[in-house]
């Protein structure tokens, strides 16, 4: 391995590694917590099931260093007012723009009605719902994310959400972020009757919306991003009886960067750097078949870190993250859809030629130019994506995870002729015979109707 000259950790060569180094090599840094996390989490969810709003009174006092009292948690219509009057306009005509373009995306991403008659007399089809009230978690602890709130009010507000919940955690003068609150509102336009944003954050905010509090209704579907112990929450109450559905496992971020020898280091570092602010658990990856590159881009870091507010921060997440050398794009590849990042980069000379190999990954970028920051706020596409490996199996947040399905069927006299025989024998072969019995009694009347 080559001596690091950056907070990235030394080159490992992935060739080299055994079986063991390489699930090393790919070990997200939440995994060596995750004990402590999960009890800890099951505490603070016991004890606002428990004890409610006055839970969330105590947490704020406990990790937010603020008193609220209950009463003063939910934000009034005069916060939301002064929000609007403090921003600064240019900042305004962002976010505006950048609800077009998720509005504009998203739009079309729903689920589909249909019509199909599967035999004579047999008519089926798919009607779609909006879930009736959702839960949205805004983080705003080492920074504010108004993009997150675009991101998920956007498309509550096309499905047709009938209540949509917020929570974000509080300032120190125990305001509400005002660019988070300016956001809700651009977002749900005139969905605003439905909108509720409450003062609480963290695990304890999950807790309220699962279960209710005095204040904080119960939802149906949670969503958001968030660190280990919001999404450890997420997880715990989805698992819950009655417990509401999550949209997915989403927090801690990370990125995955597959560059080529082309790739511009300075571009690459800016994308790691990126990442790595959100927090000290995010991860970050660069998998290459250039070393020349990877050393490039430990030099690029060095100098970008110098210049970060949040360079410290930047630090922690790279002292956890990895650079591997590969020996080809298509085996970096291969190592990225194992590792199923929440966004992969590919800084390649013909990005579009690798996309179909990409298996697993929450939101894919092709090209220089493609950067995860224009994603992240108004490219279009959502930033609320699955993480620590689960978009092997779950998608990003869509206008269809607002959404139900609900199937119909409608039979007449022919339709339950042709198909309740199959029915009988089906139910019967399974031991079944109320359901048998259910078929039977009708096609009996029918027969006597008919003698």
């Amino acid at each position: 391995m080559s001596a690091p000259s950056s907070s990235i950790p030394a080159t490992a060569v992935w060739s080299s590694l055994d079986v063991a180094a390489r699930a090393e090599a790919l070990r997200r840094p939440t995994q060596y917590t995750a004990d402590a996390v999960r009890d800890g989490v099951a505490a603070i969810l016991a004890d606002v099931r428990a004890r409610g709003d006055a839970a969330l009174s105590d947490y704020a006092r406990r990790f937010d260093r603020i008193d609220i009292a209950p009463e003063a948690m939910e934000v009034s219509v005069e916060e939301f007012d002064a929000a609007d009057a403090a921003l600064d306009p240019a900042l305004k005509t962002a976010i505006r723009e950048s609800v077009a373009r998720i509005d504009a995306f998203h739009r079309d991403g729903g689920l589909r009605e249909y019509a199909v008659r599967t035999a004579p007399g047999v008519d089926c089809r798919r009607i779609v719902r909006a879930i009736a009230r959702v839960g949205l978690y805004i983080p705003a602890g080492s920074a504010p994310l108004p993009s997150t709130m675009t991101m998920l009010g956007v498309p509550a507000r096309l499905a047709g959400c009938g209540e949509i919940v917020v929570c974000t955690p509080p300032r120190a003068d125990g305001r509400a972020d005002p660019t988070v609150l300016f956001a809700a509102r651009a977002s749900v336009g005139e969905a605003a009757s439905r909108l509720r944003v409450f003062k609480t954050g963290g695990a304890q905010a999950v807790a309220a919306m699962a279960f209710g509090t005095e204040r904080v209704p119960a939802c149906d579907k949670l969503f958001g991003p968030g660190n280990a112990w919001v999404t450890e929450a997420k997880r715990q109450v989805a698992a819950a009886e009655g417990g509401p559905a999550i949209d997915m496992p989403a927090g801690p971020s990370e990125v995955l960067v597959i560059a080529d020898a082309g790739a511009n280091p300075a571009y690459v570092a800016a994308d790691l750097l990126s990442q790595a602010e959100h927090g000290p658990d995010s991860q970050v990856l660069l998998l290459s078949d250039a070393p020349s590159l990877i050393a490039n881009v430990r030099g690029c870091l060095d100098e970008q870190l110098a210049r970060l507010p949040r360079a410290d921060i930047a630090r922690t997440a790279l002292s956890r993250s990895r650079a591997i050398e590969t020996a080809s794009i298509d085996e970096a590849i291969a190592i990225s859809n194992r590792y199923a990042p929440e966004h992969v980069i590919l800084a390649l000379r013909d990005a579009d030629a690798w996309l179909p190999k990409i298996e697993a990954a929450g939101s894919v970028f092709l090209g220089d130019y493609a950067n995860e920051g224009v994603g992240d706020y108004c490219s279009g596409p959502n930033h609320v994506l699955p993480t620590g490996g689960a978009a092997r199996a779950w998608s990003g947040v869509s206008l269809s995870s607002f959404q139900l399905a609900i199937s119909v069927q409608r039979l007449d006299l022919e339709g339950l002729r042709a198909i309740g025989p199959a029915a009988m024998r089906i139910a019967e072969a399974e031991g079944l015979a109320a359901h048998a019995n259910a078929v039977a009694i009708r096609l009996a009347d029918l027969a006597e109707a008919a003698a």
